[in-house]
């Protein structure tokens, strides 16, 4: 911990989700009783919501370093069920967002996945204009796939074909190829909304851990995406 901790509650309150999210928590437990994530992660909204509420810059700084803020899955059950109508799942964003911002995030293992988010799906895309691409889809990296994916894998082209798709095609059709002058206006909403700044701090305080770990970005990039060390579910 820094000598001169940073006043996250403070940097918390300009973000207009967190404004949004937290209105008058009187902590009954109803979101976490809702939640998804709470009943296989070591995962309390409750709790969370407490804690900024609290104000106690430590234990926000704990949150930012950890991994529970990494295990809500933004369903927004919590909105729905909240009888004071908080969003702890706009609290989570808003602590996600300042624990990249920060470079926080690469002191937890699921914080540490976000370089995959970003090397992945913001890859997939910017350059294809596909969140998941078959052509980047690895039954490597996915072995959870299992044996039908990897021959769908060694046979792409005939797969879509048969099955109706326009991989990579012109014109319309499953999985067109997305023209260029689309993928410039993806870029372009990605830049007005910081998102491309962000894609940045991740790939910078990612890189760092990575040469502190004596890892070269390929390697780090397989080791936080594959690599579970801790016990997350309950």
């Amino acid at each position: 911990m820094s000598e001169i901790m940073e006043n996250y509650y403070e940097q918390l309150v300009q973000d207009h989700r967190f404004k949004e999210g937290l209105i008058s928590c009187i902590n009954c437990g109803t979101c976490t009783a809702i939640c998804p994530a709470a009943e296989f992660y070591n995962y309390d909204p409750r709790t969370i919501a407490n804690i900024v509420q609290s104000k106690d810059n430590e234990a926000i700084e704990a949150l930012l370093k950890g991994e529970e803020i990494w295990y809500c899955g933004q369903c927004m059950s919590c909105v729905t069920r909240c009888p004071r109508k908080n969003a702890p799942g706009l609290i989570i964003l808003a602590l996600r967002d300042l624990s990249l911002k920060r470079g926080l995030f690469i002191e937890s293992e699921k914080g540490r996945q976000q370089f995959a988010v970003n090397r992945v799906m913001s890859s997939n895309i910017l350059n294809y204009g596909y969140c998941i691409y078959p052509r980047t889809f690895k039954h490597s990296m996915h072995p959870e796939s299992g044996p039908v994916h990897e021959w769908i894998e060694r046979n792409l082209d005939d797969v879509y074909k048969r099955a109706g798709g326009n991989l990579d095609g012109d014109g319309p059709g499953i999985l067109r190829k997305i023209p260029a002058e689309s993928l410039n206006e993806l870029k372009k909403i990605f830049d007005i909304t910081g998102a491309t700044e962000m894609l940045e701090i991740v790939e910078k305080h990612s890189l760092k851990k990575a040469e502190e770990l004596g890892m070269t970005p390929e390697e780090y990039f397989e080791y936080v995406f594959t690599t579970q060390e801790k016990e997350h579910s309950r």
